[in-house]
């Protein structure tokens, strides 16, 4: 492929890169995410969300009485402020479109794969709905410990895939060959190019496989964009069922001597579901999300349902990554 043909191929595989989830493969993207990181330009944000977060925390104990909902609260506007500022100044847009696309755009995986997860799940939770202290412990919190509880389950299962999703992506990139290249780029605007790369005794696209940097962490994010998105559905799974489940068995005399309680509240939108039935379903939901998590990583049983398709998007992205670099290199020499 001469240098001429070469540009437009390049530009046609940042338009793949971007709607692929891979913004952090485009330089120009990258140079971006850089800026977007430097001390003068999150100082002011990350202040203003201080500043807004304690006083929306302070007002709300006030009104509330409830000094739980205080940190969580501030929690909540944390993450909501962190993930604003990663998808607008951060571009994590694309990496987060593809994500949900990725999950919701394929219903015919998707059902099944819940269909199967969802019964092994309930089967080791249900145990906890049917114990009393968990109930009298859903009972006795308030909704702001409630809530920062969740939160704390939500924190650790993003600690653990944080630390573990890197060791999936750096496996990928350990056995890349000619095969595994031409594989790579076979129906994309890389195709023609790689096969020519791979042909040319003097060029080496294999050399660029090693994924580091933003790029590394790029395939972190969209792994764990899936991943998130997958269990939170499972979970949501859960606690829909644990609330028809508990309306059917769950008597009221049940729930009063279980939680200790003079009498039980309904849900407003809810007219048949108690206060208590919801706070257990929500707590339920919560730890399965975290179980869930750890599972799908750690559990051959469910890894397979989880990674096994996602795993080979990652092949794609790093053999792609590998010839792009390589072709970039041949135009552009000195380029970054």
């Amino acid at each position: 492929m001469s240098d001429r043909a070469a540009g437009p191929v390049l530009v046609a595989t940042d338009a793949w890169f971007l709607r692929h989830g891979l913004t952090y493969f485009v330089p120009e993207q990258r140079a971006a995410v850089r800026a977007a990181l430097r001390v003068r330009r999150t100082l002011v944000p990350a202040v203003l969300v201080v500043v807004v977060a304690l006083s929306v925390a302070v007002a709300l104990v006030s009104v509330s009485g409830d000094l739980g909902a205080g940190p969580a609260v501030l929690v909540t506007i944390a993450v909501l402020a962190l993930v604003t500022y990663g998808v607008t100044a951060l571009r994590a847009g694309h990496i987060l479109g593809w994500g949900l696309s990725r999950t919701f755009g394929s219903l015919r995986r998707l059902l099944p794969m819940v269909m199967r997860a969802l019964p092994l799940l309930l089967l080791f939770v249900t145990f906890l709905f049917i114990n009393a202290e968990v109930w009298q412990m859903a009972a006795a919190v308030s909704v702001g410990a409630l809530w920062l509880t969740a939160l704390l389950f939500a924190a650790t299962a993003l600690t653990f895939l944080v630390i573990r999703l890197p060791e999936e992506v750096d496996k990928v990139d350990d056995d890349v060959d000619d095969a595994f290249l031409l594989r790579a780029c076979r129906d994309t605007p890389l195709e023609e190019a790689c096969v020519d790369l791979v042909a040319d005794p003097d060029a080496d696209p294999a050399s660029y496989a090693t994924i580091v940097g933003y790029e590394r962490w790029n395939l972190v994010l969209s792994l764990l964009v899936v991943q998130l998105v997958q269990v939170v559905l499972i979970a949501a799974g859960v606690f829909a069922f644990f609330l028809v489940f508990g309306s059917l068995v769950m008597t009221d005399s049940v729930q009063l001597a279980w939680t200790g309680s003079e009498s039980l509240r309904s849900a407003e939108w809810l007219p048949t579901v108690s206060v208590e039935l919801l706070r257990v379903s929500f707590f339920l939901a919560s730890f399965s999300l975290l179980y869930l998590t750890v599972s799908t990583v750690t559990d051959d049983a469910y890894r397979e349902q989880f990674f096994g398709g996602l795993l080979r998007e990652l092949e794609r992205a790093v053999g792609m990554r590998a010839v792009y670099l390589a072709l970039r290199a041949r135009e552009r020499p000195g380029a970054p």
